[in-house]
């Protein structure tokens, strides 16, 4: 019988293969280690390969995409309801199989070494900001409990802490003077590591035409540029801009019994690192809106009025990803009078419903979210 579908749970070393021919019959069940996966392929009439996008994903789509295969990246929690039995590698593969058949199936779009290049900077950075921020707090915390407590952020930590190590203050012992002055030293080598990646996102954000035009989309920078063409390329997956927003987790979610609709707050699905940055880029946004009078600003100072701060910057990041999805999506570059007259248009509408104005009212984590409080 010829092949039609292969799943494959694929791992660091052992391969298990789930094989069935155009009617649906299982043909063969096959565990394969690492160095034969390739060479079992090579030997296949081209057919259908499924498989989870997990590490080392696009890796395999990309060399068994050679061999002339047409291979499909599922996402887990897609597959997880066909799972047969208690969970283990020869039934994660018979799951991918039955996975990749439904019509409805939405597949996850492969990256290319260019995207996956942009997405190991901000993975590196992302863990350098992390390591930063715990350094930084836990400075703090120890000289909290000498009694010195200095304002929030780096710059002031930057500032007190080279006075207090070269000052005589009564309150720094020896043995907390030594150990701040070697936290302060990997303080300050974070920074510049961080300082470092920056500059190689911003050369390779100057060198994709992608990520020039999505620079002139207010509340988007370098970093929020190069993080969306790493996790969308071209946007083909997705059907429209509000799929993308809700893949992004920017949109609210609803729960209904019976012929009552309850608006809940945005759903934090999806990507939450692109989230974060889409968020904090708006709240730059709705910040610098208020000195300005265009018909963008004036609708983010209305909803800010009528709500708050955070509503308006995740407001406006909904509507930074659903543009930054057309752009992507069609190759166009941002018509400012286009986005302003959608705005306009979406803040008469909001005037005329106000009882639907809960439909923005976000719900932040700790993470996301360091302004005012709803």
């Amino acid at each position: 019988m010829q092949v039609t579908r292969i799943g494959m749970d694929i791992a660091k070393q052992i391969f298990d293969l789930h094989r069935v021919d155009r009617r649906g019959k299982v043909t063969l069940r096959k565990t394969l280690r690492r160095e034969r996966v390739l060479e079992f392929f090579a030997q296949l009439k081209p057919c259908e390969v499924g498989m989870e996008a997990c590490a080392g994903a696009h890796y395999w789509h990309r060399e068994i995409s050679r061999l002339g295969h047409t291979v499909r990246l599922l996402s887990a929690h897609k597959v997880k309801p066909y799972v047969d039995g208690n969970k283990n590698n020869r039934h994660d593969a018979a799951a991918i199989c039955e996975a990749m058949s439904r019509p409805s199936m939405r597949f996850v779009q492969p990256k290319t070494t260019a995207q996956q290049d942009l997405q190991t900077l901000h993975r590196a950075r992302a863990l350098l900001v992390r390591d930063l921020t715990a350094l930084s707090n836990q400075v703090r915390g120890l000289l909290h409990e000498y009694g010195i407590v200095m304002r929030k952020g780096a710059a002031a930590l930057r500032r007190v802490v080279p006075e207090l190590l070269t000052g005589d203050d009564e309150r720094i012992t020896a043995v907390l003077k030594a150990v701040v002055a070697e936290q302060f030293e990997r303080f300050k080598y974070l920074t510049l590591r961080i300082d470092r990646y920056d500059r190689q996102i911003g050369e390779l954000c100057k060198q994709d035409q992608r990520c020039q035009r999505l620079l002139k989309v207010p509340g988007i920078g370098p970093l929020s540029a190069t993080a969306l063409v790493a996790a969308i390329g071209n946007g083909h997956e997705f059907k429209n801009g509000r799929h993308f927003s809700a893949y992004l987790g920017l949109v609210p979610g609803h729960s209904n019994t019976g012929d009552k609709t309850v608006m809940l707050p945005i759903t934090k699905r999806g990507n939450r690192y692109l989230r974060t940055l889409l968020i904090h880029g708006g709240r730059s946004a709705v910040y610098a809106a208020r000195r300005r009078s265009d018909p963008r600003s004036i609708w983010l100072n209305r909803l800010r009025e009528i709500s708050c701060y955070n509503v308006a910057a995740v407001a406006l990041a909904n509507k930074n990803a659903r543009v930054a999805w057309a752009m992507l999506r069609y190759g166009e570059d941002y018509r400012a009078s286009r986005a302003h007259r959608q705005s306009a248009d979406l803040a008469a509408a909001r005037s005329a419903r106000p009882a639907q104005r809960a439909f923005f009212r976000p719900a932040l984590s700790s993470n996301e979210g360091r302004g005012e409080k709803c």
